[in-house]
Formats: structure tokens, C-alpha cells, sequence
């Protein structure tokens, strides 16, 4: 890998970052992304530059970047697709979506598409149990109530540059709490 730096550009994000903490080391989330969003990772080598740039130890940017599945520890197909299969999801299909994404892309979970297109990962809980099953693209846009003919436009989508647009998604079970509330 080439030598890896911050533009000045950067460097003046990452000095404003800092500055909204008491310590550099609190920086280190958002810096992080800053780098990720540069590289499409933080391999060792990017968490170094991190750790240099916020002057901290490279072990304590290593630890953060390892603790969180949404940092990239390797290089990533232009889309990440993250399919939870936790309970919600799993019970509504979570890993039948998983294995009709596999089958229809040729890869298994954890593998990148020949083109570099698509990364597929099963992910722990992503926080919509009530919109399973679903996934993530690429730590944005959120996609539920997923069946196959939906992820098939999803992947032809994508494929033509596509991103899924915002779907609202509306919470029965809340909506009649606030009635009942209201009466």
C-alpha cells in the first residue's frame, strides 16, 4: 500500500473534530470514519495514520476500529450488503434472504464479488427487529420487509448506480400507544 496521509483539507475536519472534545482520544470514532470514508477501510496501515495523526497509541485505535463490525477491517466491494440474522430476523427469513444473496451474487458471506461490485456479510442485530427480515447497505440506507423479488431489485439497482431511497416504515404497535394515550 502507498504512503497513506490526510489532505490539508482533512487535516482541517479532523482539527475540528478534535475540537468538540476534551481529549484526542474521544476523536477517535469520528476519525476513524474520516479515514474509512477516504480509503474504504481502516486496514492496519489506516489505523496507523489515525494513531499518528491524533498522536495517540496505534493499539488504542487498533481496539476501537476491532470493536466496531461497522469500520472496515479490509477492503470492501463498492456495496456492502449487511443481512442481520438475529432472532427477529432469522424467524422472518433473515437467512433464507442470506443464502438467495449468496446464490444469486456466487459468493458466500464474508466474500467479495470478482468485480468488486459486492461485499455480503451476515451481521448481528441491526436494530429494526420490526422491519424483518432486513439489511444494510453500506452502514446507510436501511432495507426491510425484505423477500427475494425485493432483493433482486435491490442488487439490479445497485448494479446501475441506484442507492434504495429512505422507505418509512410505520409502528402499529406505537401508533395504537399513542392513540390510546390521546383518548
Amino acid at each position: 500500500m502507498a504512503e497513506l496521509s490526510f489532505t490539508d483539507e482533512e487535516l482541517k475536519e479532523i482539527d475540528k473534530i478534535k475540537a468538540k472534545f476534551p481529549t484526542a482520544k474521544a476523536a477517535t470514532l469520528q476519525v476513524l470514519w474520516v479515514a474509512q470514508r477516504k480509503y474504504g477501510h481502516v486496514e492496519p496501515e489506516v489505523q496507523n495514520l489515525v494513531a499518528e495523526t491524533l498522536d495517540l497509541p496505534k493499539s488504542h485505535v487498533h481496539g476501537v476500529a476491532s470493536f466496531y463490525t461497522q469500520y472496515y477491517k479490509e477492503e470492501q466491494g463498492k456495496f456492502v450488503l449487511d443481512v442481520c440474522t438475529c432472532l427477529s430476523c432469522q424467524l422472518c427469513g433473515g437467512y433464507e434472504i442470506l443464502h438467495h444473496i449468496e446464490d444469486k451474487l456466487g459468493i458466500e458471506a464474508g466474500e467479495t464479488t470478482e468485480d468488486g461490485m459486492f461485499t455480503v456479510k451476515e451481521v448481528e442485530c441491526l436494530g429494526a427487529c420490526g422491519y424483518a427480515p432486513m439489511l444494510q447497505v453500506t452502514n446507510g440506507e436501511y432495507v426491510n420487509n425484505l423477500t427475494k423479488e425485493k432483493v433482486d431489485d435491490l442488487i439490479e439497482n445497485l448494479k446501475n448506480g441506484q442507492k434504495p431511497e429512505f422507505e418509512s416504515m410505520d409502528m402499529p404497535e406505537l401508533e395504537k400507544r399513542n392513540q390510546a394515550a390521546a383518548e
